[in-house]
């Protein structure tokens, strides 16, 4: 199968559009993922699948803990470009963004934010070139109600595109 077969389908899998962050001492980083899912309810457990290429998953994997801000539907696309399509390596993607320190130390983004979510790290899975991180919710907040984003939503209707390390990122052929 491998390069062969048609990746289209994938983007018909449901998913949200979340920003996660994490920290490194007073380093914050976060960017856009598409994959946070509830693992568990006793104890509450979260997983994000972050690529190992971005330095989000290397404050992860130092840290332990990660934060998940769920994004309304009416967010612009200004607002994702940093989080989706720059490093954290080269530019400060807090520094025009409204957020607030939570209770592990991540920042959590509140602005375009319908909630927001904190894990700390119980196991990770390698599954290649992204890691699976799976964390216990320590602690969560409603900001408003609203329409969360879905992938689909931001490929229809904001047009919006994948960046390359995303995992349903496809070569324009």
């Amino acid at each position: 199968m491998g390069d062969e077969m048609d990746r289209g389908p994938l983007r018909d899998l449901s998913y949200g559009l979340y920003i996660v962050t994490s920290k490194d001492g007073k380093r914050l980083n976060g960017q856009i993922v598409n994959t946070v899912i509830q693992v568990t309810s006793e104890p509450p457990r979260l997983a994000v699948i972050i690529n190992k290429k971005n330095l989000t998953h290397e404050f992860i994997k130092k840290s332990k803990v990660f934060g998940v801000t769920v994004l309304e539907e009416s967010v612009p696309m200004t607002f994702l470009g940093p989080f989706g399509f720059k490093s954290g390596r080269e530019v400060d993607k807090f520094s025009k963004v409204k957020f607030k320190e939570g209770a592990t130390g991540c920042p959590l983004v509140v602005e375009h934010a319908l909630s927001v979510l904190e894990a700390e790290v119980v196991d990770e899975i390698d599954v290649g070139s992204h890691t699976i991180f799976i964390g216990d919710a320590v602690n969560s907040e409603v900001i408003k109600s609203g329409r969360p984003l879905t992938y689909q939503f931001y490929h229809e209707v904001l047009k919006g595109s994948s960046p390359k390390n995303a995992p349903t990122y496809i070569k324009e052929k």
